[in-house]
């Protein structure tokens, strides 16, 4: 049996609970196995993006990539989503997955600061990525900054190179594995008194988790058809993985 999961330590609060099922769940199975025009189709038809309200003490703005590709080399075209294990190195966040992304600089809009952290990460060149959706927006508390998640389609799979100071792994991963049943859940946490859904995916080798996991729950919603605009609940907190 294959483990899933990875080894990272996870500051799961005392008063931790179940939370609700995947918004997938009980889908139709032909949704469950996204091509990438499936992903392009979805998100053309998609409400647009929430937007977060900013915040005096907000110190940034960052991006992050979703870089999403078919795989030709499989029997089917199934959809794959490019994500990054973090340095062990690393002050902050170390060891958890996430999307090529990071802090906007002077002068930058979103997509070139997604485009520009993705080159510096993962090697990824600028000018394969073409611009397809937008997701919703977080908001961070520990960091002081929010979030603008982007998603492009890449002509095939990548080569990518990792870089060594900031990315201990590049990870290809299947939308199809992110919707099997035994792979999502949610949690309840409460964070400064406020009962906040937690995410997770626990992928083989690697959970999933936080700010990541919400986007990605966006994400996934949207393409099988399940999303539910009057349910976008916070994912960001003090100790959301963020």
């Amino acid at each position: 049996m294959v483990s899933r999961g990875g080894p990272q330590e996870i500051p799961r609060p005392p008063s931790a609970r179940p939370g609700r099922p995947a918004p997938w769940a009980g889908a139709d199975p032909t949704l469950l196995s996204p091509s990438l025009d499936d992903v392009v189709a979805a998100l053309a038809g998609a409400p647009p993006a929430r937007p977060v309200e900013r915040h005096p003490q907000d110190t940034r703005a960052a991006a992050v990539l979703a870089a999403i590709y078919d795989d030709h080399t499989a029997d089917s075209r199934l959809a794959h989503v490019v994500l990054t294990r973090r340095a062990q190195h690393l002050r902050s966040h170390r060891g958890e997955v996430s999307f090529p992304g990071g802090a906007q600089e002077p002068g930058e809009d979103h997509w070139t600061t997604a485009l520009r952290e993705a080159s510096e990460e993962v090697a990824l060149d600028p000018a394969l990525p073409v611009l397809i959706g937008e997701l919703d927006h977080l908001r961070t508390v520990t960091s002081q900054s929010f979030i603008v998640p982007l998603v492009a389609r890449l002509p095939g799979r990548p080569e990518l190179v990792a870089h060594p100071g900031e990315v201990e792994q590049v990870l290809h991963v299947p939308l199809a594995e992110l919707l099997l049943p035994e792979v999502f859940h949610e949690e309840i946490w409460t964070i400064g008194g406020q009962q906040r859904p937690i995410f997770f995916f626990d992928i083989v080798g690697d959970t999933i988790w936080g700010a990541t996991a919400a986007m990605l729950r966006n994400l996934l919603a949207i393409v099988t058809g399940t999303f539910d605009p009057a349910d976008r609940p916070s994912p960001w907190g003090p100790f959301a993985g963020e």
